[in-house]
């Protein structure tokens, strides 16, 4: 993990599924791999698999992304090949992107 590419947004927060199960987060983070789009990594403690879509789960984050400074469109879920098990991958809408930036995200890709 370099400072450059791997940028934590949030630290533990609680978040809750569409059926009210609270899960234990432990981080937000971006990792620039080098194409200049946004993906946001959300790691959980525990397995949350098949919740990748889950609306309610994803509002928490975004919930939590806003109590950081986040004031722009909704994430959405990720590719599902990205999901892994105590990993929730999203997608960040363009608007994310001045927000990114503003934490130390750089785009690896305008360097090429």
């Amino acid at each position: 993990m370099t400072q450059d590419t791997d940028i934590q947004l949030s630290g533990p927060f609680k978040a809750s599924d569409g059926s009210g199960r609270a899960h234990d987060a432990s981080a937000i983070r971006i990792f620039d791999e080098g194409y200049g789009a946004i993906d946001v990594y959300v790691d959980f403690k525990a397995p949350i698999s098949g919740l990748h879509k889950d609306k309610a789960l994803i509002g928490a984050v975004v919930a939590q992304l806003r109590t950081v400074g986040y004031k722009g469109p909704d994430l959405t879920a990720g590719d599902p090949v990205l999901q892994e098990g105590r990993l929730l991958v999203l997608e960040a809408p363009d608007e994310f992107t001045a927000f990114a930036v503003s934490k130390g995200w750089k785009d690896l890709s305008e360097d090429f």
